[in-house]
């Protein structure tokens, strides 16, 4: 696990070039997106990037990682509509090349098995981006999730839906109790997962996802065992690391390792 403690503002550009360098050696590659506020910078730089031309993602497909159940097509809060608006409506990526899991089907839990069929049959994710929630779920799995949990229907905490009631108004009671989710055992067959985590919030969920002991309680520390995954944090998100000046010097001589 590689951790890179940046500027908040710096974290876009860094995951963009990740992308970049994914895109120049693979056109047709497979992005995992997700939504929320971390990846929003990542979304502004790649789209800045595919004006300029200087990326391209016409041939590339995009799986989202969850949804809820229940909201309407088009709800503003679906997360079909929220990544259509943040990041593909603004790049070059064809809408229909972007799959979620369908939180409005009559039967759920065909609709995840047809999902976790459609990853396989796209040659799986290349690049999976992730934030962490403040109780350490990535996706929505929720502690206590399975390790070698897939894509499938979830109960979200009282917590997650508190956190998620900016995007309804405040509302908690508007948040879906329900969501669709893939896995963590779906999330660590991607080849490589890029984390981003900033603010203060999010100290406690970095410390343990980066130095705590692997268990179900914070389900993001699944990551130590995957073999290539980066972590992205600014000074507030990376205050509890005990390792903190060893993860900025390891970064300042990065470019110093033969590759």
């Amino acid at each position: 696990m590689e951790v890179i403690i940046v500027r908040e503002d710096r974290i876009g550009d860094l995951v963009a070039d990740e992308i970049a360098a994914l895109m120049a050696r693979k056109p047709d590659a497979v992005l995992g997106l997700a939504t929320g506020s971390s990846p929003l910078r990542t979304y502004d730089a790649v789209a800045d990037r595919v004006a300029e031309g200087t990326i391209s993602l016409a041939r590339a497909r995009a799986f989202t990682l969850d949804e809820y159940v229940g909201l309407a097509e088009g709800h503003p809060c679906s997360y079909r509509t929220v990544i259509e608006q943040d990041f593909v409506s603004r790049v070059d990526l064809p809408t229909d090349a972007v799959q979620g899991p369908n939180g409005g089907a009559a039967d759920l839990a065909a609709a995840c098995a047809s999902f976790e069929s459609a990853m396989r049959e796209a040659g799986g994710v290349d690049l999976q981006i992730l934030g962490i929630g403040t109780d350490g779920h990535i996706a929505f799995n929720e502690p206590a999730s399975s390790f070698a949990s897939r894509t499938r229907v979830k109960t979200l905490t009282d917590q997650t839906r508190l956190d998620n009631a900016r995007f309804f108004d405040g509302n908690v009671d508007a948040v879906p109790v329900h969501c669709l989710t893939q896995g963590l055992g779906t999330i660590m067959e991607a080849r490589h997962v890029v984390l981003v985590a900033t603010g203060a919030g999010k100290a406690e969920a970095v410390r343990q996802l980066v130095e705590g002991a692997v268990s179900a309680l914070w389900p993001a520390t699944i990551l130590q065992h995957h073999p290539h995954v980066t972590v992205f944090v600014d000074d507030a998100a990376a205050a509890q690391l005990e390792l903190a000046d060893y993860y900025r010097s390891t970064y300042a001589h990065r470019d110093s390792v033969i590759r």
